[in-house]
């Protein structure tokens, strides 16, 4: 199965470092066009330097508050004015803002919203935001990176992340069944546990060394999951072989689902 995305004007969003960096360097590898954005500039650049075109794939970075719906619409906007309708949009951006669990009484309006923000209403903004242009072209692939969270107890314990990972799933639901007669698939991505920003390395640290090994041992595969991982179930749901899949969750997870 040899998949390649030629030409492909491909968004990643939080793109910056760990899945979505791992998403973006995939998607340039297979020489696609790839618009990456992030509020982390100097990750932004690293990840600029670090990623080497190959196959005609280019890489532009920007910094996009994806919270902002106006910032969102002049990225694509500034995408499609260059590279064309976007063929594939990659929803990463998301995690859980810095927070630590906190009883339910304690959670702050403020930290409510910032998580379900950028999970919730950074994925609607970007997806309302490429749709005109896919339904010219009549093709598009909309990728949400949600979370095992959403199918279950979040193991973060922030009631925010969990809801808003849960709605994304709905939100995919919905807009693929709005959006298949024009030729788009929506589908989401759920990883489970992965070691890839600041906030997951205090969640694992948080764990010491026994429930390291513990939470190791409860993987069926024996391994925490890597950007990589979840680059390529991406890039499936992505390609023409994922034409007649939409609406739906791939858990990508190293296990069984319980």
């Amino acid at each position: 199965m040899d998949i390649q995305f030629d030409n492909q004007a491909v968004i990643v969003t939080g793109a910056a470092r760990g899945i979505g960096g791992g998403i973006v360097e995939g998607f340039v590898e297979r020489g696609a066009r790839v618009w990456a954005c992030d509020v982390l500039e100097c990750e932004l650049a690293a990840l600029k330097a670090r990623v080497k075109p190959q196959r005609g794939g280019t890489l532009e970075t920007r910094k996009v508050d994806l919270t902002r719906s106006a910032e969102v619409d002049a990225f694509v906007r500034e995408v499609e004015q260059t590279s064309g309708a976007v063929d594939v949009l990659v929803h990463v951006a998301g995690g859980v803002r810095g927070q630590v669990k906190q009883p339910v009484e304690e959670v702050s309006d403020d930290d409510w919203r910032a998580i379900y923000a950028v999970n919730v209403e950074g994925a609607f903004f970007a997806s309302r935001a490429v749709t005109p242009g896919m339904k010219r072209k009549g093709k598009g692939r909309i990728i949400v990176i949600a979370s095992r969270a959403g199918l279950g107890v979040s193991l973060t314990g922030i009631q925010s992340y969990a809801t808003a990972k849960a709605a994304q799933l709905g939100l995919v639901r919905q807009l693929a069944h709005e959006l298949g007669p024009s030729g788009i698939t929506v589908n989401a991505v759920a990883p489970g546990f992965l070691r890839t920003s600041p906030d997951y390395e205090r969640q694992w640290d948080s764990y010491g060394p026994e429930g390291q090994k513990a939470m190791i041992e409860r993987v069926a595969m024996r391994r925490l999951g890597e950007p990589r991982d979840i680059a390529h179930a991406v890039m499936f749901l992505a390609s023409p072989f994922a034409s007649w899949i939409t609406g739906q969750v791939l858990p990508v997870t190293g296990s069984p689902l319980a």
